[in-house]
Formats: C-alpha cells, sequence, structure tokens
C-alpha cells in the first residue's frame, strides 16, 4: 500500500501508439479496444492503479476519446467517484490555449496548473498499449528506496517483428534500456537489435515537483517527447533507474498481436498469469447468462454474457451478445459484442469489430499470420 504521506497520483495517456492498430482504432482509441471477451485494454492498468491506493487518476485523451469516456463514464466501477482526487478526463481542448499533443510534454504541460494543485509527491505515468496486472506499490517503493529521480518499468523480451519492420513514419517510438547496476545508462528509441532485450512498458514514476519542473523546461524548448527529448539527454544528470517486471504482458503492436494477445488466454497458465493477481473492474453490463443451445458444440472458448450458441465453435473469443446460429462453424476466432454469425456460416481466423453480421452461408477464412478483420457494423 502506498502511504499517505508519500502517495502518487496516476496519469494515463490512451491515444499513444493508436497508430499500430488503425482497423481497430478508426472509431475509438487504443485506451478503449476491447480485449478478453469482456474487458477494455484500459482496464487493466486503470485497475492496477486502484488496488495500489492510486485515487487521483487523470486520463489524457486526444481524439477519438467518445468511446472511453462511455465506458469510463464517472468512474464508479473503479471506486473513482470521490471528492477527492477521482477520475479526470483531459480532452485536447480544455482550455483556450490547449491543443492536440503528440507527445507527453505537450500533454503535461496542458495541465502544468493541474499539476501543481495536487498534494501527492509522486506520479506515476503510462500508456494503455501493454496489459498488465501490475504492482504500482512495490515499483514506487523501489523507487523511494533506491533514491530515483526517475524509475521505468520494463520486461525481458524480444523486440516484436511487428515493430521493427513497421514502415510507417507515424508508428510512434518505442524504448530499449541499457543497465547497469540497476540504473539507465543509454535509452535506445526504435532499435532493431535481436536477442532479449530490456524492453520498457512506458510506465514511469516521477516526483510531481520534478515532473513540472522538466515538462516547463522541455516545453518553452519546442520538445515533445518525454523519454528521447526530456529523459534521454539527460541520463547523466539524472538517477534514472529500472524496475524489472516479470508477470505477464500483453503488447499490442499490430492487429496479429492483437490477435495473438486474445488467443494466448485461452490457455490456462497465460489466463492464470494475467488474471490471478487482483481482480480486473470493468463497466457493468447488465446481461442474460450465455446461453448454450440444445446440439450446440464448443470447445476452448472464452465467452463473455449475453450470448446464444447453437452452432459449433473453438478455440475463440466472443465478447458480450455474440450469436452463433444452427449449423454455423466458428474456428480461431475473436468476435465482439454483438456479432451474428448466421446459420450455416463457416469462419475461422476472423477479427469482427462490435455489430457485425456474417449472413447464411458465407465462408470467410483468414490464417494464423494474417487474421482478416471485419470493421464495425458491416454485414457480408
Amino acid at each position: 500500500m502506498v502511504n499517505s504521506n508519500t502517495g502518487a497520483l496516476g496519469i494515463i495517456f490512451p491515444n499513444s501508439y493508436d497508430s499500430l492498430v488503425p482497423e481497430l482504432v478508426n472509431v475509438r482509441l487504443m485506451a478503449s479496444i476491447p480485449f478478453a471477451s469482456r474487458y477494455r485494454l484500459i482496464d487493466f492498468i486503470l485497475s492496477s492503479m486502484t488496488h495500489c491506493d492510486i485515487d487521483n487518476i487523470s486520463v489524457m485523451v486526444n481524439n477519438n476519446y467518445h468511446s472511453l469516456m462511455d465506458h469510463l463514464d464517472s468512474g464508479r466501477e473503479w471506486d473513482l467517484v470521490r471528492k477527492n482526487g477521482g477520475l479526470h478526463i483531459f480532452p485536447p481542448f480544455a482550455e483556450k490555449t490547449s491543443k492536440p499533443y503528440t507527445g507527453r510534454v505537450g500533454a503535461l504541460a496542458s495541465i502544468l496548473d493541474f499539476l501543481k494543485d495536487q498534494k501527492e509527491k509522486y506520479v506515476v505515468m503510462t500508456d494503455t498499449n501493454v496489459v498488465v496486472n501490475f504492482d504500482f506499490s512495490a515499483m514506487i517503493k523501489a523507487h523511494i528506496e533506491s533514491g530515483a529521480d526517475v524509475t521505468i518499468a520494463y520486461n525481458e523480451q524480444k523486440l516484436p517483428d511487428a515493430l521493427i519492420k513497421n514502415q510507417s513514419n507515424d508508428k510512434g517510438y518505442y524504448y530499449t534500456l541499457d543497465i547497469e547496476n540497476g540504473r539507465v545508462k543509454k535509452i535506445y528509441v526504435n532499435a532493431e537489435d535481436t536477442g532479449i532485450q530490456n524492453f520498457s512498458l512506458n510506465i514511469y514514476v516521477i516526483e510531481r515537483e520534478l515532473l513540472i519542473d522538466l515538462i516547463n523546461t522541455a516545453f518553452v524548448r519546442g520538445q515533445e517527447y518525454f523519454e528521447r527529448d526530456v529523459l534521454l539527454p539527460h541520463l547523466n544528470k539524472l538517477n534514472v533507474q529500472a524496475y524489472k517486471y516479470d508477470g505477464y504482458v500483453a503488447r499490442i503492436c499490430d492487429i496479429k498481436s492483437y490477435f495473438d494477445e486474445n488467443m494466448k488466454l485461452l490457455d490456462d497458465y497465460n489466463l492464470d498469469a494475467l488474471f490471478s493477481g487482483s481482480p480486473i473492474y470493468t463497466k457493468i453490463r447488465d446481461d442474460n447468462p450465455t446461453r448454450y443451445i440444445e446440439g450446440a458444440k464448443v470447445q476452448n472458448v472464452m465467452v463473455a454474457d449475453g450470448c446464444i450458441i447453437e452452432g459449433d465453435v473453438e478455440n475463440s473469443i466472443l465478447f458480450r451478445g455474440v450469436k452463433i446460429a444452427k449449423g454455423a462453424k466458428v474456428r480461431n476466432c475473436v468476435l465482439m459484442q454483438g456479432t451474428e454469425i448466421e446459420a450455416g456460416a463457416n469462419v475461422e481466423y476472423l477479427i469482427t469489430d462490435k455489430n457485425v453480421t456474417i449472413t447464411s452461408g458465407k465462408e470467410m477464412k483468414g490464417t494464423d499470420t494474417f487474421p482478416v478483420y471485419i470493421s464495425k457494423f458491416q454485414t457480408v
């Protein structure tokens, strides 16, 4: 638990890395992408913060944020309805002088007055393209004990091919760390090294007053990125410590990784690794339990409430309200809320967005290396 005299406030950047999944963020942002049959990506970070007594949380939205605001509402599901602190959503035009931001510097500069008014000593900053059940209390404790100016969370893994091979100019920056005795000696931007790397989770702990000073200086100089423009040039002046995270990590780097990370949760080992810690909360939707009609065949699936299954489903993730008609066959699919697979349809390696209909007798098949995506409200 975070002591009251060393409390922390959270800042979440929900639009970071939207460009990696253009299909999924056409009508939403990264943070509100559905995941694991009933959750949104932001649920994991938000739940992790509230479990660690971080109850003053700001969400720095940039665009396409209506679905996220609908999902978060007042923050009741995360116990964030409070007189002091609670959930704050900052749109890009909250002030006359504000504008859509590119990196963290511009976003934080727009709320400097808010940050100056807060009482917490520390700030925890994070993106939402990484799914973790994270113990922020342990990281804050390590930050305090090390005497660090900034602490960066990382895990050890190979760099995803989706990031290395992405040729887009707006794919965003990712960071790997050179660590010596716990201290970050170098930060590499968009490295392409092979083998296991110290891969930043883009989760940071920093003292609030130091953050205000750094952002003030960086913004005046026209700088944009906290990691590239603020931390990297000052590693010799700032004590930047690394915090190794050994828990379960799912990174969303492209549409295929989104598909793969969902499908991995059909393995009980991965499911337990992600959910066996603190509970993950999400928006409550009162619905009927899923109904399995006589004759349905279901094997190795993750199914949310409100579904009606009459057909044959195997190795698939079904979100709320999905309907699989009699005679339909579904294999290796991720079907979002309200998807309907009509009688006799045969689908495999498919990702459907919300309220998609696959009509009777249709056959649609992707592959394990190239799942087919069907956008929202489409009828095939």
